[in-house]
């Protein structure tokens, strides 16, 4: 869009990664865009107060890498800059699942090891240099601004640091203050009805450290290895910039301890099946302290359903969604909404959060059904079970035995994980016959759970 179509003053409220990625396309839209951030934003690649997942590992999907190089010219270069490593997710990438490695391949699937600070701070900075964006830290949204009858949001209530609150104008307001937003209550005090929320609680907790990397020490980039049902721990060995590996341990469970001493930590990852990242780490040089983390319950709020919205507001990101994060679908889905919002914008901006939560409910469909299907795997998560849902389980428990072997299996599994392909590509003739002759293997004996540790994940 032409500077000198753009019209009007557009607000994000939050400077997360679905905050910046909206106001990026708010900006092709809007004669100026003003981002809030309650937090002070640090001017380099660091983890900051509001955002705790954010010394944890996280991935950047293919579907996310796809999107980000769409968003911003030049962003595959500029990530190997920083530090990032591209890869290739089938062939640079060991997953293991239920035990069993996936057959790494050449797939085309196209990644990035980046920290998430280093991720956020890259897309903050290129963000914050459009010339009709203004950034404000230590600014905290405290309410929304509304016409007299309440049908339309006409702006939002900022507090700063130590000031009063002030009152900005806008034709729009966008929610991206993630999981703890209190979009819900905004909207109850003009008068609209909660939309109605999906829970599930995973019992997830993880603990990340950080270990030196030497060039040479692992063939793989990353290595992920998923708690399944007949052990509920985890590791995810993550290759980053500044010569570090972070590493986390994942627990499933109620009352799931985990160990945050580098002796019991590294200790730990010797007991889990695949003892690759014990070998990565035993002799390894520990960076910084550890990090902790007990995942809130996931909550996917469906705006969508509600039949009366008020124009010029809508919620992104963990505010409208919030997922497991050990699925590593946050930044990528984040992406895919932007670009949705875009795509909606273009059509123009009556009816536009009925519009854009309609199109942002199909692309969340395939990603939540993913991490709630595979929680919905171990016996302590509360949810409803189908036939279908049983029957899907068990299907994806053979495709991981044929996976183990198999590269197409594989690769099919691996782009309906990176967002690339719908669930139901696994489902295709030729990949159930794989499947089926693949998985006649045995499945690997249950392994018993590693001992407990002292520290309990708070």
């Amino acid at each position: 869009m032409a500077s000198r179509d753009r019209s009007g003053h557009a607000v994000v409220l939050g400077a997360s990664i679905s905050g910046l990625l909206a106001a990026r396309v708010l900006s092709d839209a809007f004669a100026n865009v003003t981002v809030v951030d309650r937090d002070e934003l640090p001017t380099a690649a660091a983890p900051r107060r509001c955002v705790p997942q954010g010394a944890h590992g996280h991935g950047l999907l293919a579907a996310g890498h796809a999107a980000l190089a769409e968003l911003f010219d030049g962003f595959a270069a500029d990530a190997a800059g920083l530090g990032g490593i591209p890869v290739d997710i089938q062939r640079d990438i060991l997953w293991i699942s239920d035990g069993r490695p996936l057959r790494n391949a050449e797939s085309g699937l196209r990644g990035l090891c980046l920290s998430r600070p280093a991720i956020e701070g890259y897309v903050r900075g290129r963000v914050a240099a459009l010339p009709n964006v203004e950034i404000r830290a230590g600014h905290e949204a405290v309410g929304l601004l509304s016409t007299s009858d309440r049908t339309r949001v006409t702006g939002a209530q900022v507090l700063p640091k130590g000031g009063v609150v002030e009152h900005l104008a806008a034709e729009l307001v966008v929610d991206a203050t993630g999981r703890g937003n209190r979009g819900p209550t905004w909207l109850a005090e003009l008068g609209y009805s909660t939309a109605p929320e999906e829970t599930v609680d995973a019992n997830m907790v993880y603990v990340t450290r950080e270990f030196r990397r030497t060039r040479g020490d692992a063939r793989h980039a990353a290595i992920v290895q998923s708690p399944w049902p007949g052990q509920p721990y985890g590791v995810v060995a993550i290759a980053v910039e500044g010569d570090r590996w972070q590493v986390t341990l994942l627990g499933c469970g109620p009352g799931i301890t985990l160990p945050s001493e580098v002796d019991e930590f590294v200790a730990f990852a010797g007991r889990l099946p695949d003892r690759r990242v014990y070998d990565l780490i035993s002799g390894a040089e520990p960076l910084g302290p550890p990090h902790r983390m007990r995942l809130p319950v996931s909550v996917r709020r469906r705006y969508e359903r509600l039949t009366r919205l008020p124009e010029g507001f809508l919620s992104v990101g963990d505010a409208m969604c919030s997922f497991n994060p050990a699925y590593g679908q946050g930044m990528t889905v984040a992406a895919a909404e932007a670009l949705a919002l875009r795509d909606c914008l273009k059509r123009g901006r009556e009816g536009l959060p009925r519009q854009f939560y309609a199109q942002a409910a199909r692309l969340i469909q395939a990603p939540w059904e993913i991490a709630v299907g595979g929680d919905l795997r171990f016996a302590h998560v509360d949810g409803v079970r189908t036939r279908k849902t049983n029957f899907i389980n068990a299907y994806i428990g053979r495709l991981y035995r044929a996976a183990e072997q198999d590269p197409v299996v594989s690769r099919a599994f691996l782009r309906v994980a990176n967002l690339v392909a719908a669930p139901p590509t696994l489902f295709a003739p030729g990949i159930v016959a794989r499947v089926l002759r693949g998985s006649r293997r045995p499945a690997p004996t249950t392994i018993q759970s590693p001992p407990r540790v002292r520290q309990l994940v708070e």
